[in-house]
């Protein structure tokens, strides 16, 4: 093969270091920005927190009468529609020293595409300052239970006397307990495994047991199937419950009656009048048909709002959380020590951690502006649904927000995922406020979202004997002027979790 030279033409998009960090924080959720924040203020002792600070709006509002330096990171002024713009997550305003014009001309603006950050600064494990939130903060990491399923049976277990034998067979069906609360084997093929081991294992030792840890908490567990369960329920009811007896004959027996909501068939086999099967099915919904989801098996997960909305004298206006993040600034004390024309390993350091600090606040500075515009944006959309609730919600895609703010519809998915606004109808991820259209026979657009609404509201107050069928909600949403298939009507009904008309049946009110 014959080497040669070709010179090729081309284009290639790259990003700057600083427009990468950017684009990640502004991806980060308001719980993963507090985490980078704090790592950067481990890392950089350029950075520190703003102590005199309280994180309130009217305290930003003040500081900006007092320094204009500080107000272009700290808080913006009320537009022309209302719309109070507070992006103070961060503070530039004494990143400038005594000595400013000595080091300024040192640091660049932008580093070239191809320079990792490794190559500009030396991460330092020093801590400049540690940021400390509420001494409540933490009180459900360090008193809520992250416990399982399994460690709750075992701890359980632990307290239990119990020979060394019974012990090897409880451990043995722990094991097969699924995170519902059920066995994920049958006890024969529990007893062929525990057999090989033990031949003169009696199969009645395995349910003798299985019948102890049935009466753990929570009560049921160790189940072969439904019927079981609930009957270990039952089990556990006073004998003079009204219509004790007949909830165990249904659930002994007649489960898939029940399940398919065959009340003549269920009457016709207990004898029981409608008055009295109606309050034995209530008896028997108070039971756990999954008795292991009464376990928490993971951490608390809370949901921080990023965005407040309200209306304030007839104007709906939009404000940044001041409490999702420290207030930032950079260290003067520190950023002095910075000297012109000095190319010691201890200056480059300083000036190093000091450009990375001045993007780090730009970032977060960029990152609030952003997440503020699209919100405002928003809320100016989707008015009716802040006024009226779910039915009154608007169409809306990624690219009208987009169009209205002159930015790529990929930022805006950036900035919507994982951020969420508090309104009066309650806190929703902003993605929630995206939704596809349907036309109506007026020639107008409903939402998506706005036509389940409809149906959760029409569902919510059908009668129990006679539950509206698809067809019928489809009829109804076309006398309002909104056209639905009603294969969509079922499509929509299946995301809202609703069952089908058939399993909605029931006997209705006493």
């Amino acid at each position: 093969m014959k080497q040669s030279l070709q010179l090729k033409l081309g284009q290639q998009l790259t990003m700057t270091p600083q427009l990468q960090q950017a684009i990640r924080l502004l991806q980060l959720s308001t719980l993963d920005l507090q985490q980078e924040i704090q790592e950067a203020l481990d890392s950089n002792p350029m950075l520190e927190v703003e102590e005199n600070h309280d994180g309130g709006h009217e305290d930003s509002a003040e500081q900006k009468s007092n320094d204009d330096r500080e107000s272009d990171a700290r808080a913006g002024r009320d537009d022309a529609d209302g719309t109070e713009r507070t992006v103070s997550a961060t503070d530039e305003g004494n990143d400038s020293p005594p000595t400013d014009s000595e080091w300024s001309d040192e640091i660049p603006n932008d580093l070239p595409v191809d320079t990792s950050w490794d190559d500009v600064y030396q991460s330092a494990p020093t801590s400049a300052s540690n940021y400390e939130g509420d001494d409540h903060s933490d009180y459900d990491s360090r008193r809520g239970t992250t416990d399982s399923l399994y460690d709750h049976l075992m701890w359980q277990l632990n307290l239990t006397p119990m020979s060394d034998r019974d012990r090897v067979i409880a451990l043995t069906l722990i094991d097969a307990v699924e995170p519902s609360g059920m066995l994920s084997t049958s006890l024969d093929e529990i007893y062929e495994g525990l057999k090989e081991d033990w031949d003169e294992l009696e199969f009645d030792e395995l349910v003798a047991v299985q019948h102890r840890l049935q009466q753990f908490d929570p009560c049921g567990v160790a189940s072969q199937n439904l019927s079981e369960c609930l009957l270990v329920q039952l089990q556990q009811f006073d004998k003079s419950t009204p219509h004790l007896e007949a909830a165990k004959t249904i659930v002994r027996q007649y489960l898939p009656q029940l399940g398919g909501r065959d009340y003549r068939q269920l009457m016709r086999r207990t004898r029981l009048k409608e008055h009295e099967l109606r309050d034995t099915i209530a008896l028997i919904q108070s039971l756990n048909p999954r008795p292991g989801d009464q376990i928490a098996s993971g951490e608390v997960e809370y949901v921080v709002p990023d965005v407040f909305v309200e209306k304030r004298e007839g104007r709906w206006m939009v404000e940044l959380n001041p409490d999702i993040a420290p207030r930032l600034r950079i260290n003067t004390d520190y950023a002095s020590m910075v000297k012109r024309a000095d190319s010691s390993t201890d200056n480059t350091f300083l000036k190093d951690n000091l450009q990375e600090a001045r993007w780090f606040l730009k970032s977060l500075q960029s990152r609030n502006e952003t997440l503020l515009k699209v919100a405002s944006c928003i809320v100016e959309k989707q008015r009716g649904f802040l006024e009226s609730g779910a039915e009154a919600m608007r169409p809306l895609v990624l690219h009208d927000i987009a169009e209205l703010v002159d930015m790529h519809e990929s930022t805006i998915s950036r900035v919507t995922t994982q951020k969420y606004m508090h309104t009066p109808q309650g806190i929703f991820e902003l993605k929630y406020f995206f939704s596809s259209h349907v036309s109506t026979e007026s020639g107008g657009e409903c939402s998506s979202t706005a036509i389940r609404a409809i149906i959760r509201k029409l569902v919510a107050s059908e009668a129990p004997q006679k539950p509206l069928s698809d067809s019928k909600i489809t009829a109804l949403l076309a006398d309002q002027g909104i056209k639905v298939a009603r294969r969509t009507i079922a499509k929509y009904r299946e995301s809202l979790g609703i069952p089908p008309s058939n399993e909605r049946k029931s006997l209705g009110p006493a």
